[in-house]
Order: C-alpha cells, then structure tokens, then sequence
C-alpha cells in the first residue's frame, strides 16, 4: 500500500455527493488505505466522519484551504489507547 493518499476531488458539489464519491472510491479501491477527500461543501466536515465511523474507518486530518477543505481518511479503525 501507498503512503500517499488516493485523492477524490468532490469540489463544486454538493452534499450528498463528496461522501458518495469518498465511499465508492473507498470500494472500488480495496488496496488503498489512505484517501483525500477535496470538497467545497462544508457539510463535509459532518458527513465524513460519521460516513468512516460507520464504515469503519478514520478521520486523520481536516485540512482548510483557501477555497476547499481536505479531508485525508484511512480504511482502518483508530488505535485504542
């Protein structure tokens, strides 16, 4: 597997549709742990992570930018602790 994140560019559209694009990208690429979700909308930030809790996965970071958020994610659960 990558160190580097699959990235999904689910900018300009909105809610359903950057979680849509997130979880068929996280099906359709099984040997990829890490994804990079790029969106406008900013239910994201809502969507995302109870989107990977319920598949479950992890939010790592939220990253702002001048016109999107990132959202970098990974198929694995968190580490207890």
């Amino acid at each position: 597997m990558s160190d580097e994140p699959r990235v999904i560019d689910a900018r300009g559209h909105r809610c359903p549709v950057p979680s849509l694009r997130l979880r068929r990208a996280l099906q359709d690429h099984a040997d990829t742990d890490l994804f990079m979700l790029l969106a406008t909308d900013p239910m994201a930030r809502i969507d995302v992570p109870f989107l990977m809790t319920d598949l479950g996965g992890t939010v790592l970071d939220v990253a702002e930018a001048d016109d999107h958020i990132a959202i970098t994610v990974s198929r694995r659960a968190a580490p207890r602790g």
